[in-house]
């Protein structure tokens, strides 16, 4: 069919879109909910390391009473992604279609930020001293020092003992902590472990 010859091309050219672009900004119609399509979409951006920023347009149409059930929705279904600034924009009437670009430009500022080792290992003593690692097999795993790895997206790459054995939840644990130290919003955080 016409219609899904033509739904297959936009999504690989959204694809390539992606694969090339610093920064990617998902535009959502705010009469639709957010799809499946949509969501993978963003998942893809965030899994090859792209900055991001939401945008739910169509937002000048939307009774006052429906709006926070939207907003709702899309911090639910998007909630893999709520390190992305999300926007409510008109683009017919441009109602906060200005704050776009400043948002896109602070998350690129995000992804390209350098972070000098003493900070990043200074972070990981504090996060360290604020909620240890667990024991694993009776040794407790020890994180030493922190440098970094890359940018777009930022990559922190911790040094230590037993480092194959940092458990998902305290990973995710050190992003939120660095995310936040260094203010890395709208952009993935990448943290991997090497052995010493």
């Amino acid at each position: 069919r016409i219609e899904d010859a033509v739904e297959k091309f936009s999504v690989i050219k959204t694809l390539q879109a992606i694969e090339s672009a610093h920064v990617v900004l998902a535009l959502m119609d705010a009469h639709e909910n957010v799809g499946e399509q949509d969501a993978s979409l963003i998942g893809t951006a965030i899994e090859e390391g792209r900055a991001l920023v939401l945008a739910v347009n169509k937002w000048d149409n939307i009774p006052m009473e429906q709006r926070d059930l939207i907003r709702d929705q899309v911090r639910e279904r998007l909630s893999f992604a709520d390190f992305a600034p999300l926007h409510f924009i008109s683009a017919r009437h441009g109602t906060g279609v200005g704050d776009l670009l400043a948002t896109v430009n602070a998350v690129y500022a995000a992804a390209m930020r350098e972070m000098p080792t003493p900070e990043l290992t200074h972070v990981l003593e504090a996060a360290i001293e604020s909620h240890q690692p667990p024991v694993i097999r009776g040794r407790r795993i020890k994180l030493r020092y922190a440098h970094q790895g890359g940018r777009n997206p930022p990559v922190i790459v911790v040094h230590g003992n037993q480092t194959d054995q940092v458990p998902d939840a305290y990973r995710r644990y050190l992003v939120n902590v660095y995310r936040k130290a260094f203010d890395l919003q709208g952009t993935p955080v990448r943290v991997l472990f090497r052995g010493e």
